[in-house]
Parts: C-alpha cells; sequence; structure tokens
C-alpha cells in the first residue's frame, strides 16, 4: 500500500546518527539529569533555551510531550468556563477537532482559499455569535491543505484580533520545514504581548518519535497549564527533551532543517508534477512551499470516499477531506501527504488515484470480456 495518509517523515529524512550522538552526550552530562525525574514544564535547559529563541522568559515555557498534548492542557484550562465557543480554520487539523469536541467545545470553522484564512469570513463568524474563547489556526504549511497565510493577512488577523479581544492560538510545527520562497512572522512575532499564545513541536523538524512540543504561554496560563500538568503525571519525558536540547545547542537543526528539506521538495515535486500529468480537468491542488501535505479538490462533485474506496483496492490510501471538518465540508477534497513516499513511489500512486478518479468518471472504458 502506497501511504499518502499520515503526515510522518520517512526514514531518510530522520538524523538517527547525530539523534545518536546526542543520546550519548546527554548521559553522559555531569548533572547525570537527563535520566531522572524533572520538573512538570519540562527540561530546564531546554526551556531557557526556547525562551531565548523566541524573546521571553523561560517561565513562558512549557514543554510537553508532543505539541497535541500541550495544546490539550491548554484547551483544557481555555475552555473550563460558560464559554465553549470555538473559531478553527475549514479545514483544520483533524487531531485537535477531536480533543476540542472531547472537551465539549462548540467549534465553528471559518473558510480558507488559498492566501489561508479568509479574514472576512472570521469578521462575520465574530459577529454572528458569542465571542469565543480563541481561534485556533495553523498559519504556515497548514495541516491539511498545505497553504500559508499572506503576510498582509498575517498582519490585518493581529490587528482584528487586537480590535476584538480575540485570543489566537498559532500552532507551528511546519514553519521551519520550508524549501521555497522567503520565511513568514508568525503571528506571536506580529502581535502585542498575549495576543497570541504559540504552538510548536521537533516531530517535523527532528523526528516525531523524540515526542517534544512546546508552548510560549502569557505568565497567568504558563502557570495554570503547569499545575494541568502535576495532575496528569509525575514528569514529562525529560531524556528525549535533554537530546533535542543538545540537538539544538550544537547546531544541529539547520543543517537537518537543509537536508529533510531537500528530499521534501523532491517529493512534492513528484507529487504536483504526477497531479499535472495524471488528473483531469476540473481537478485542482494547492501548492505549498513547504511542509508535508497537499489539497486536493476533486471534479464533478465526485465523492471522495468512494475515490478512496477505489484507491485502496488499487493499493494507494490517503484521508478524505470531510475528517477536517467541524460539520459539512470537504465531501469533494482530499489531503494527500508527500512526505513519506518516496519519488518513485508518489508518481505510482498519483496515477493509481487517477485512474480510480477517471473510472468514477465513468471516463475510463470497461475492458472487454475475456472468452
Amino acid at each position: 500500500m502506497i501511504s499518502f495518509a499520515r503526515g510522518v517523515p520517512g526514514p531518510d529524512c530522520l538524523p538517527l546518527e547525530e539523534i545518536g550522538d546526542c543520546t550519548l552526550a546527554v548521559l553522559q552530562r555531569p548533572e547525570r539529569d537527563a535520566a531522572q525525574y524533572g520538573p512538570p514544564a519540562g527540561f530546564p535547559p531546554l526551556r531557557e533555551l526556547l525562551a531565548e529563541r523566541h524573546g521571553v522568559d523561560p517561565a513562558r515555557v512549557f514543554v510537553s510531550n508532543g505539541s497535541l498534548q500541550g495544546l490539550a492542557f491548554l484547551w483544557q484550562r481555555l475552555l473550563q468556563g460558560e464559554n465553549k465557543r470555538v473559531l478553527v480554520e475549514a479545514p483544520t487539523y483533524d487531531r485537535p477537532l477531536k480533543i476540542l469536541q472531547g472537551l465539549g467545545a462548540e467549534v465553528t470553522g471559518v473558510p480558507m482559499d488559498d492566501g489561508g484564512l479568509e479574514l472576512d469570513a472570521l469578521e462575520r463568524a465574530l459577529d454572528e455569535g458569542p465571542k469565543p474563547a480563541f481561534l485556533y489556526t495553523i498559519p504556515t504549511f497548514q495541516n491539511p491543505s498545505g497553504r500559508t497565510l499572506l503576510l498582509e493577512r498575517r498582519r490585518q488577523l493581529v490587528d482584528l484580533a487586537e480590535a476584538e479581544d480575540l485570543l489566537i492560538v498559532e500552532d507551528d510545527p511546519y514553519g521551519l520545514v520550508r524549501f521555497e520562497g522567503d520565511p513568514l512572522p508568525s503571528l506571536l512575532e506580529l502581535a502585542p504581548a498575549g495576543r497570541v499564545i504559540y504552538s510548536c513541536s521537533f516531530s517535523k523538524t527532528i523526528a516525531p518519535g523524540l515526542r517534544v512540543g512546546y508552548l510560549v504561554l502569557p505568565p497567568e496560563l504558563a502557570a495554570a497549564v503547569e499545575a494541568i500538568a502535576v495532575s496528569t503525571y509525575v514528569s514529562p519525558v525529560i531524556f528525549t527533551q535533554a537530546i533535542v536540547w543538545e540537538f539544538l545547542r550544537t547546531g544541529l537543526l539547520e543543517p537537518n532543517l537543509q537536508r529533510a528539506g531537500g528530499l521534501l521538495r523532491e517529493r512534492r515535486d513528484a507529487m504536483l508534477g504526477a497531479l499535472e500529468r495524471e488528473f483531469p480537468d476540473g481537478a485542482s491542488w494547492s501548492r505549498p512551499e513547504g511542509g508535508y501535505f497537499i489539497w486536493l479538490d476533486l471534479p464533478g462533485e465526485v465523492d471522495a470516499g468512494a475515490l478512496l474506496s477505489e484507491a485502496e483496492a488499487a493499493g494507494v490510501t490517503f484521508v478524505k477531506g470531510t475528517d477536517f471538518f467541524a460539520g459539512p465540508g470537504g465531501e469533494s477534497s482530499a489531503r494527500l501527504a508527500f512526505s513519506f513516499a518516496v519519488p518513485a513511489e508518489i508518481t505510482d500512486g498519483v496515477g493509481l488515484v487517477a485512474e480510480a478518479l477517471r473510472k468514477l468518471l465513468g471516463r475510463v472504458a470497461p475492458l472487454p470480456a475475456t472468452v
């Protein structure tokens, strides 16, 4: 089975030798602290390094076992009161949708276009309902669409949030996974203090198995999130956090981003090229400058679930678009992850999906019966 389903880095994208060297280095630290219990907010040297990078006090940095755990702790705190309304992009990452729904959130989707979140639609969503607890957004190489919020829209979003007293939760696991174009400032960098909560992960920039993510929080929320962590576990995974710290402090991140980015660019180019060659008129797709995903809109109101069944029978899988909406939407769309399969598999897999699509559209004549 050729998989375009999960946002997983290919084995060749993982810096295994460097991770091994960093593991040995943290075990040899004279402090002998990497294999011990640690404070609930994370490995102190890593918190200090991340705080320096973001220009904040280390007390505002909370390191979690993957970024989703940090978001779950944060949203548990933000949704404690009566206000359960949350705005999200439509489409958006399916795992946060599950977390929010489990916390009883009233999730409202806000449409996107190729330039990211549609701000006119956001203004309407703000006018048409009670003030939301927060807006959750992935502005750079968004999961699932691969889209990036334009610079001017970033500035306008920050201004709108300030005018409406809207809290923004910015999820940025892909921002450094850029292999084309110029970097854009994060919403955290553009906004006044306290307007944006920033979430990030090292799953896409180093390795997902390390399970290290972090939040940059206002001081009062940092204390509240830490209290939830204390009630959840004895200690976070200090050992892998120390490995990430060693990876960062020894300057291994940038070379790894360049190396892995080159591999990912080859995969993206293979998928875009195959889509151009193989897919019929009426189909359209995003063209990301980084990240892991391409969003596919199918022609002729083709049901993505039906296409998925046909494709899986042919040996290819992907995720249908409806999984990424809080309500209706995505029925004729799909998320294609190009991060794992090698270029030759991507070319073959897109061809098989296109063949399945042509069958659904009635554009492939049935084979003659054999005698």
